[in-house]
């Protein structure tokens, strides 16, 4: 009798453990089950926002690109100064894209108000390490309130010259007339000194002629008198004008003072320095070389 009741515990006891071990292996594939369900359920979500975030990407770009072509269209049919324009543009391009980056980060699930407020502390760090940068933005903004050059203007500035191509946000490209792109950060070009050729509608050409002591001087004058005469780039009023400049060491120094307008400028100076020349040649006018006169005592 003992024994059958020990036999009736020890599978009682087995049948218990079997049980607690079924509803363990329950339990584990009901928490696995659980946390598969929600790692799919987040993978969906996530993906969900990726592909929306995408979608506000490619849209926004091609969006923004049709606002800039709208814009530049309405710019150039208002006939806005060039200079304006490529400010403008360049400003509104910059304002849309931070306006999709901000969505792109929201359709992300991030939080626009903690993005803003990172934002916020990122651009201060920022605005301390990039001042330059914030001088070369105001720089810009002045180029186009007061406007000392325009697009299509020759300038000099920061010790280059050239044809300002473009002016950005922060910085102006010129390009020089060898042909070279030259990037001038607004905020050294807006403050510092700068030379527009371009700004006035006629420039002087000076010029200095040289010839030797004991040429008549009233045929070198009527000579170029002639010469300037036959040149319908040169302007009559203001009168060119025609002075002796100095008497140097070997040469009678002439200086010539002739009005043109400002795109003729080169075109005049280099014509003129070959006619002189040529003229100067067939009329048989000298020129001087340096020279130096050696005296020597006879009673050596």
């Amino acid at each position: 009798m003992l024994n059958f009741m020990l036999l009736q515990a020890e599978g009682a006891a087995e049948e218990s453990t079997n049980i607690v071990k079924e509803v363990a292996q329950a339990a584990n594939g009901a928490s696995l089950s659980k946390f598969a369900d929600q790692a799919l359920s987040y993978a969906i979500e996530g993906g969900k926002s990726i592909i929306i975030a995408l979608i506000i990407y490619f849209v926004g770009r091609f969006v923004i690109k049709m606002i800039n072509k709208v814009i530049a269209r309405i710019l150039e049919r208002r006939k806005i100064d060039l200079t304006i324009q490529t400010f403008l543009k360049s400003l509104v391009n910059v304002l849309l894209t931070t306006l999709l980056i901000v969505a792109v980060v929201n359709a992300l699930g991030v939080d626009t108000t903690s993005f803003a407020a990172l934002l916020a502390s990122v651009g201060l760090a920022a605005g301390m390490a990039l001042s330059g940068n914030l001088q070369n933005l105001a720089g810009g903004i002045m180029l186009l309130l007061f406007r000392p050059f325009r697009v299509g203007d020759f300038i000099t500035a920061q010790g280059e010259s050239g044809v300002v191509k473009v002016i950005q946000i922060l910085h102006t490209i010129i390009l020089t007339p060898d042909n070279r792109e030259v990037i001038l950060p607004n905020g050294a070009l807006s403050s510092g000194n700068m030379t527009n050729f371009s700004k006035e509608p006629q420039r002087r050409v000076d010029l200095t002629v040289s010839v030797e002591y004991g040429e008549d001087i009233d045929k070198v004058r009527g000579l170029l008198n002639r010469i300037i005469a036959a040149d319908k780039r040169i302007l009559q009023d203001p009168a060119p004008m025609i002075v002796v400049a100095a008497l140097s060491a070997s040469s009678v120094d002439i200086a010539v003072r002739l009005w043109v307008k400002s795109e003729d400028y080169w075109g005049v100076f280099f014509d003129m320095n070959e006619t002189v020349y040529k003229t100067f040649n067939t009329e048989g006018i000298n020129f001087p070389f340096p020279q130096l006169t050696i005296h020597q005592d006879k009673k050596a």
